[in-house]
């Protein structure tokens, strides 16, 4: 069995512009997908993702590159050849058809024995929680339960591979961190590769094995959730993953991994790199909000004065926005772990804060 389900090797994809200029959607992009894996192509609009999905789909062919599933090449195999399946937000379901019909569809157009067609389309509504719907109609089910539907239609060929371009963007947001993990959960069950867009970053890193960020074409990190949220490679996936804090400097020294960067307003950062970096050279320090606290100590490295200009109660935490000298400004995420806690500094009060070096890393971009 191959060790990859999906490759793109160098693949590139342009379009004809509205004003007769060359648009570059997908810029020479290189994945590897395993087998049985939950992947995800994380990104902002147009950032040449679904467009990725879709070569892979057989939608659209690649300007250069090419794809591979199974190690076999696609080249120009149609996508009802491929052996993949695709979920879409918009669920299309026919309406004057039963749950049953919809889902066996695609078996009669290929013409399954109807004894078989209703074994295999049972099995994939049980599948997907939904035993015993196949004589319901799809006005008569929740948007959730709609979903549900498009995924036995789509796993009920029994595909290698399956794609989904942002499946859940049409449910409201309680119901969407439902089908989240009843997504990763219905992965484990049937062991097929899932190949998932989105533009939701809680989204991918909850449910993800691995990630792939992408802008303006290009793929910039991939790796596991935890690497991308903790280890991210630049400055753009630092930014997009969550929320972070970005001190400006130049770089003092380096050993190894550890890092002295001098940053605006005479302060001293100490921090944590793979690159290599040199002296002189412009750097962002990026710290996570939970990585930095306000203390009542004032002897340690990556300790700064500053006051407090907002305070943010939201329950499970409260959000600081501390200004430091440089006219940085640093946002602290405390946990209100006590129950009886309450703000540890208001506004305008005068604050030591802290991150430790292993919290902080340095980006060139």
């Amino acid at each position: 069995m191959p060790e990859f389900a999906v490759e793109l090797r160098d693949v590139s994809k342009r379009f004809p512009g509205p004003s007769g200029e060359i648009v570059s959607a997908v810029k020479e992009v290189t994945m590897q997908i395993r087998d049985g894996e939950f992947f995800s192509m994380l990104g902002p609009s147009g950032c040449g993702k679904t467009t990725s999905l879709r070569m892979i789909a057989g939608f659209e062919l690649p300007t250069d590159g090419e794809v591979f599933i199974h190690d076999k090449p696609m080249g120009q195999t149609p996508p009802y050849r491929r052996p993949v399946n695709t979920v879409f937000q918009n669920y299309a379901l026919f309406p004057h058809m039963t749950i049953g019909e919809n889902v066996g569809f695609g078996m009669e157009m290929k013409r399954v024995p109807p004894k078989e067609r209703a074994e295999r389309v049972k099995e994939a509504l049980a599948m997907v929680r939904l035993p015993g719907y196949e004589k319901r109609r799809s006005r008569q089910m929740s948007g959730g339960q709609q979903q549900r539907v498009a995924l036995a239609r789509a796993l009920v060929n029994r595909p290698e591979v399956l794609l989904l371009d942002e499946p859940l963007g049409a449910l409201d947001l309680k119901l969407r961190k439902e089908m989240q993990l009843e997504l990763k959960q219905l992965q484990r069950e049937v062991g097929i590769t899932f190949i998932y867009v989105t533009h939701d970053q809680e989204e991918a890193l909850t449910m993800s094995d691995r990630i792939a960020v992408m802008s303006q074409g290009r793929v910039l990190q991939i790796g596991p959730a935890h690497e991308i949220y903790e280890k991210p490679n630049c400055k753009f996936v630092a930014d997009f993953i969550g929320e972070t804090n970005f001190l400006d400097g130049t770089v003092r020294e380096q050993t190894g991994r550890s890092v002295t960067v001098e940053l605006k307003g005479g302060l001293t950062a100490f921090a944590e790199s793979d690159l290599t970096l040199t002296r002189g050279q412009t750097v962002t320090v990026a710290v996570r909000p939970e990585k930095a606290s306000i203390v009542a100590f004032n002897s340690a490295n990556n300790i700064y004065p500053g006051r407090v200009e907002e305070v943010v109660y939201i329950g499970t935490d409260t959000h600081y926005a501390v200004r430091l000298a440089g006219d940085q400004r640093l946002r602290i995420r405390e946990q209100n772990d006590d129950p009886f806690s309450r703000p540890i500094a208001t506004v305008g009060a005068e604050v030591q804060v802290y991150f430790e070096q292993a919290g902080a890393r340095v980006l060139t971009e």
